[in-house]
């Protein structure tokens, strides 16, 4: 090597240089936009109005969020629905609930088919499913075992994407093909999350503990008993996971993931690299890592409020927040607002009143009432310190991080479990876009940058 003084105490690839900051700080003047450009040339930042309102971008059958109603010709806010395939979520937990079955099997027909399954038609999609739970000779050794990373979605991500090179027939993009390859993912995404989590926590000491699926068990079911080491769990603590799977399974073809699937699957890429990419999007804080985020931000403020009840404490917690005073600085309450919905969100409705039930059963009464005290208070705070163009309500990440802590699920888990159930909607996105569309999506940004002459590096 030519610096015999080089070291990696001095010089890392993984630090922040000196060198590395000011670069930073050029790239940061010279990107810079003056906001008010976006105004003036109508640009809708994150693809949506001031409202919420999304740029209409496709077209699809698989699912509706829908959070307005017309009243006297005019489009005002409501209580939000969620409607997969034209149905109600509302009435599909309740569907499901009262039949005493597990829906993630039968809301997956749902998504992938169009209609609800009947009894033979279930059967055979279970057995399909059950038969695919499995992963290639050696893939846990050689993939899995190798080099665990603490982050769970990347750890996802790096064996789906090596799950292509086992795949003779990884580039056909056939609707046959992908639809295998989409139910393959469905199944298999159970152990890879379940299996990446025990396999980076043996690196840190723990035993090892690798379970099969049983062809028995439901999807929530296997989770549970392939995640716990004596591989026991209730009937209540399987009902409520196989719910949020099932609330959690699809959200519009606007949402950042499931966007990200049609961008990429436009492009004509094979299954493994789309749904890596969308993967990518959902790990994001402001996605689906958000329920993450909730969870920390209560933990803090466990800490910092002395008394839990005290009205005045929280709020001024919350204020903290928004100035960027507390726990990340980020000046969010997360779990608060969503794009669309301004009223209420439904999944958060419905897990509330599971979260009640379980907070009851698990001893969390003195935790669930301060999740409730945020969510009526933190609206209110909001409006007080920021404008905002819509309401503000609580959303699916601001139950389910402490839904999955009573369930004693590992945060590191929190996010993978949310895909674990999109994947289902990505897989239905994915065969729309391939059945529908043949044009790769490409929408326009406007140059801003003047024209200039080359100068000579002499003269600069």
């Amino acid at each position: 090597m030519a610096n015999k003084d080089f070291s990696l105490k001095e010089y890392s690839l993984f630090e922040v240089t000196p060198e590395i900051e000011h670069f930073a700080k050029v790239c940061e003047e010279k990107n810079a936009i003056n906001k008010e450009l976006y105004t003036k040339y109508e640009v809708k930042r994150g693809l949506r109005d001031l409202n919420g309102k999304g740029v209409l971008a496709g077209l699809t059958n698989i699912s509706d969020v829908c959070a307005t109603k017309v009243v006297d010709g005019k489009e005002v806010p409501c209580a939000g629905n969620l409607y997969y395939r034209g149905y109600n979520i509302k009435d599909l937990v309740k569907g499901f609930l009262q039949e005493d079955h597990y829906g993630f099997e039968e809301i997956s027909y749902l998504l992938l088919f169009g209609e609800l399954p009947n009894e033979e038609e279930l059967a055979t999609f279970h057995k399909t499913l059950v038969e695919r739970r499995t992963l290639p000779p050696t893939f846990v050794r050689d993939v899995i075992m190798k080099a665990p990373s603490r982050d769970m979605m990347n750890s996802l991500s790096r064996s789906i994407l090596s799950l292509y090179s086992y795949d003779a027939k990884a580039d056909d993009t056939s609707i046959p093909n992908v639809l295998r390859q989409c139910l393959n993912l469905i199944s298999q995404f159970p152990m890879l999350m379940v299996y990446g989590y025990h396999a980076y926590n043996y690196r840190l000491g723990d035993d090892l503990f690798i379970y099969a699926p049983s062809p028995e068990l439901s999807t929530a079911g296997n989770i549970l008993m392939m995640l716990r080491e004596d591989r026991q769990y209730t009937k209540l603590e399987a009902r409520i996971l196989d719910m949020a799977l099932v609330l959690h399974m699809d959200h519009g073809g606007g949402n950042n993931s499931t966007f990200t699937t049609h961008v990429v699957t436009s492009s004509g890429t094979d299954t493994y690299s789309t749904i890596a990419a969308a993967m990518a999007s959902l790990k994001g804080p402001k996605h689906g890592g958000a329920n993450i985020k909730v969870t920390q931000m209560f933990e803090d403020m466990k800490e910092k409020v002395h008394d839990w009840e005290d009205r005045d404490e929280v709020r001024n917690y919350l204020v903290q927040l928004l100035e960027k005073q507390a726990f990340d600085k980020k000046g969010l309450i997360y779990g608060m607002g969503h794009a669309i919905y301004s009223v209420s969100d439904p999944r958060a409705d419905i897990f509330k009143e599971f979260v009640q039930k379980l907070a009851k059963e698990k001893g969390y009464e003195k935790e669930y009432a301060l999740y409730e005290m945020v969510e009526h208070m933190a609206p209110e705070v909001i409006a007080e310190k920021r404008k905002i163009y819509k309401g503000v309500n609580a959303n699916v990440d601001f139950y389910s991080g402490l839904v999955y802590s009573m369930l004693g699920i590992p945060s590191a888990l929190y996010t993978p479990i949310f895909a674990a159930a999109r994947i289902v909607g990505w897989s239905a996105h994915r065969l729309e876009e391939l059945i529908n569309v043949d044009k790769i999506i490409r929408p326009a940004y406007k140059p801003l940058a003047p024209y200039r002459d080359y100068v000579r590096m002499e003269e600069r």
